[in-house]
C-alpha cells in the first residue's frame, strides 16, 4: 500500500497513531473531515479536540479497506488497540466491504450525506462571516432552495454549495470555510450524528468520565 496522504497538522510519521503510542486510532477520509471534527470537538470539551490530531489517520478518500490494511499493521504492533473508521454515506450508502473487516475496527457512517450536510446551519454560516443578524440572505435561501426536512437535507449534495465560486459565495459575494462555520457553531446547533460519533470517539480515548468544558459562542 503507499505512504497515507498527509495533513498539514498530523499524519504519516508526524501521527501519534502512526508512532504507536496511542490506544485509539481515528480514520477520517479527508482533511477537511479531520478539520471539521477537531472544530466540533473542540466546541464541545477543548480536551477532545486537543487529542485528535495525534490519533487521527487520513484515509485520502472512501476506502474503509485501506483503513483496515492499516489497522491490522497498527494491532501487529499492540492488539489492544482499537479504532473508528468514519465514512460519507455518499448517494448509494454502501456498506463496508468485507476486506474492510480488522478486530477492534467499527466503521461509523454519517446519516447525511457527507460530513459537509452538518454545516447547513443558517445563523452559523452568518456567524462565519460576522454577518448581522438582520441580514437575511441565508435564511431565505435556506428557505426557498433547500429541503425543511431532515430526509432532504441527509439526501442533499452539500459539497458544491460551499465550493469555489459555489451558491454560498454567489449569494454572499465571499467564499463561506467550511471550518469556519463549523467553529462558529454553539453547541446546541451541532446535529446529534455528530454528537454520536465524538461520543464514541470520547469513549475510545478513555474520556467518558470527563465533564466537557463548554464554551458557547456569542451571536455577533
Amino acid at each position: 500500500m503507499s505512504p497515507m496522504p498527509r495533513s498539514r497538522r498530523s499524519h504519516g510519521k508526524r501521527n501519534g497513531a502512526a508512532r504507536g503510542n496511542v490506544r485509539f486510532v481515528l480514520y477520517v477520509e479527508g482533511p477537511r473531515d479531520q478539520s471539521l471534527l477537531a472544530a466540533w470537538a473542540n466546541r464541545m470539551s477543548p480536551r477532545l479536540g486537543s487529542s485528535l490530531d495525534d490519533i487521527t489517520v487520513i484515509l485520502g478518500g472512501r476506502q474503509p479497506a485501506r483503513a483496515a490494511e492499516h489497522f491490522r499493521g497498527v494491532l501487529a504492533g499492540d492488539a489492544s488497540v482499537r479504532a473508528l473508521c468514519v465514512l460519507d454515506r455518499d448517494a448509494d450508502g454502501a456498506t463496508p466491504p468485507p476486506s474492510a473487516a480488522a478486530p477492534g475496527l467499527d466503521f461509523f457512517t454519517w446519516g447525511r450525506r457527507h460530513i459537509e450536510s452538518y454545516l447547513l446551519v443558517p445563523a452559523a454560516i452568518r456567524r462565519s462571516l460576522k454577518l448581522p443578524a438582520s441580514d437575511a440572505r441565508v435564511d431565505r435561501f435556506f428557505r426557498v432552495e433547500l429541503p425543511a426536512t431532515e430526509a432532504g437535507l441527509g439526501a442533499l449534495d452539500a459539497k458544491p454549495l460551499f465550493a469555489y465560486r459555489g451558491e454560498f459565495e454567489r449569494l454572499l459575494g465571499r467564499a463561506v470555510r467550511p471550518v469556519h462555520v463549523a467553529r462558529a457553531m454553539h453547541v446546541g446547533e451541532i446535529h446529534a450524528d455528530v454528537i454520536d460519533l465524538l461520543a464514541r470517539v470520547r469513549g475510545g480515548l478513555g474520556l467518558d468520565a470527563e465533564r466537557a468544558a463548554v464554551r458557547i459562542a456569542r451571536d455577533e
